[in-house]
């Protein structure tokens, strides 16, 4: 069996050293390098085929969710693992969204890492335990009750979902771009969100998108 071309990303020599004594035994990996930061990823992996990065999420340059964007880009064959200790439950699905194939906590045992390498080895995404119970909750916007919307409000959430202005709005549907304002002001009022990021990402969780 080939065994995976593993790279280690973590700005923390401590963690490096122990994941280094952690997996030299492992027979389905090879530990080709360890790197500090975003930046010398990017860089070694345009150079050299990699098959598994497993990465923190808080780097000196470059935070982890915007990595994995990255990283895919540049390899997008190469499977991401992120082992860190932020527990938030947006941190974990965003990450997951940019290209990660699991997230485990930086105290899970070797177990759960053997197990989540396989899985994302298989193509399926992976968690650990403390992971899954911390996803499996409800978020604060998933208990809110799901806002009452006109028909005009949810074309308009539909349009500002594809990233369209208030005037290519007011284009498409006749109207003039002050009543697409007094549209978006009440989604945002209806959701009690601050701006229309906050907006599309809750109304996709609602599953209103």
């Amino acid at each position: 069996m080939n065994k995976l071309r593993t790279v280690l990303v973590d700005d923390h020599p401590i963690v490096i050293a122990g994941l280094k004594t952690l997996l030299q035994h492992e027979e389905n990996l090879t530990i080709e390098a360890a790197l500090h930061s975003g930046n010398e990823l990017i860089s070694y992996l345009a150079a050299h085929p990699t098959d598994l990065v497993l990465l923190d999420i808080t780097l000196p340059d470059i935070n982890g969710m915007e990595l994995c964007l990255m990283i895919k880009k540049v390899s997008l064959q190469t499977i991401i693992l992120i082992l860190s200790n932020h527990t938030e439950r947006s941190i974990i699905m965003q990450t997951i969204q940019n290209g990660a194939s699991g997230y485990l906590l930086k105290n899970s045992s070797l177990d759960e890492l053997r197990h989540c390498i396989t899985e994302a080895v298989k193509g399926n995404i992976c968690y650990s335990r403390e992971v899954m119970e911390i996803i499996s909750r409800p978020s604060k916007n998933q208990l809110k009750a799901t806002p009452q919307l006109t028909r005009r409000e949810k074309q308009i959430l539909s349009l500002l979902a594809q990233g369209k202005t208030s005037v290519v709005i007011g284009e498409e549907l006749f109207l003039s771009p002050l009543t697409v304002d007094t549209h978006r002001r009440n989604l945002l009022q209806k959701f009690e969100v601050k701006n229309v990021a906050e907006l599309i990402m809750i109304a996709t969780q609602q599953q209103m998108l």
